[in-house]
């Protein structure tokens, strides 16, 4: 029984990337994951409970780094010590093509949803969209932008170190879980979505 979950379970690690960013979310890099938290926490402090506005803040700390920078400079030159260690800022072809790839699948993934809406006229990819709009609608309400970005962090920081470690559990109540929303589903398509058929849609949208 072990075996076969064992031999079922997913490498969390290797779905997140398996580079640098997934040893921050697993905490396999648990430094790089106190500075993730902290920094977070700091700024969402910041602006969220201090009032300290956005733009004045990113402009006092970019003014503080170039005076820093121009003083070490200046110290350097007369000093005859080295100047910073500024490493070369370059953002390569490979990364933004790679950038644009990914960007170019959820483009036209969401093209092809609203292509369903629009023309094809699909009623159910409609309703579960409207209840996705609706969901999403209902949390901003609650929360702000910051206080949701804040959430998302504390989320990606713990829970893929819990599915990691509680996988097979997690993975059976999910099962349980999705058999219960499908037939739930597949109860309200037979009561009210198999009534409307398309074809009945499209004739009256002619006439």
């Amino acid at each position: 029984m072990g075996d076969s979950h064992s031999s079922g379970r997913i490498s969390v690690h290797h779905a997140l990337g398996g580079g640098y960013v997934a040893d921050v979310l697993l905490w396999k890099k648990w430094y790089g994951g106190v500075v993730l938290l902290v920094s977070a926490t700091t700024l969402w402090f910041l602006f969220e409970q201090a009032g300290y506005n956005l733009l004045s803040f990113v402009s006092n700390v970019l003014l503080l780094l170039v005076v820093i920078l121009f003083l070490w400079g200046k110290s350097a030159s007369l000093l005859n010590r080295p100047l910073p260690p500024l490493p070369d800022l370059q953002i390569s072809d490979k990364t933004v093509v790679k950038a644009a790839d990914a960007m170019r699948v959820w483009v036209n993934s969401g093209l092809s949803i609203a292509r369903d809406v629009a023309v094809g006229r699909n009623l159910r990819i409609f309703l579960q969209v409207a209840f996705v709009l609706l969901v999403v609608s209902y949390i901003g309400s609650l929360f702000n932008f910051l206080t949701l970005v804040y959430i998302g962090i504390l989320l990606s920081l713990s829970v893929p170190v819990v599915y990691d470690k509680y996988q097979d559990h997690i993975d059976e109540k999910l099962c349980i879980i999705t058999r219960v929303v499908r037939t739930q589903y597949h109860k309200i398509d037979e009561k009210f979505l198999k009534k409307i058929p398309m074809s009945q849609i499209k004739e009256k949208k002619t006439q």
